[in-house]
């Protein structure tokens, strides 16, 4: 996985990009998780179509950020830490200026955390 600034992710991308990097980044992500834990079976372009193509029906875009959630708490567990990333917390954070993404990346950032020094590709060890 790769670790971004919560921030950048959050505001200062999507800003210069006119909203376009919140969807490479919610693919991103997505794939960085199946490749990290490949045990899981992670939709990778799926929640992004989702959120670009369904985002008129309210409830579709809902349910896969809630479900995003969720995989980044597996994702958490699967690197030896309590999980901390609430899927609840996220869909409300989305309500408020759009803070998902930036909770959502934050969190994401301490399984980067957990294996700081290991090489990008490089295979690691995982919890159940």
């Amino acid at each position: 996985m790769k670790r971004r600034n919560p921030v950048g992710v959050w505001l200062g991308l999507p800003l210069i990009t006119f909203g376009i990097y919140t969807y490479v980044w919610y693919y991103k992500i997505h794939r960085e998780m199946a490749e990290f834990d490949r045990r899981r079976d992670i939709p990778v372009a799926g929640p992004m179509l989702v959120l670009l193509f369904l985002s008129w029906t309210i409830v579709a875009p809902l349910v896969s950020l809630y479900n995003t959630g969720n995989r980044i708490a597996d994702a958490q567990r699967a690197a030896g830490l309590r999980p901390s990333c609430s899927a609840g917390i996220g869909l409300l954070l989305c309500f408020v200026f759009g803070l998902v993404s930036l909770y959502y990346q934050s969190e994401l950032n301490k399984v980067v955390d957990a294996y700081n020094g290991a090489p990008a590709g490089a295979e690691i060890a995982l919890r159940a």
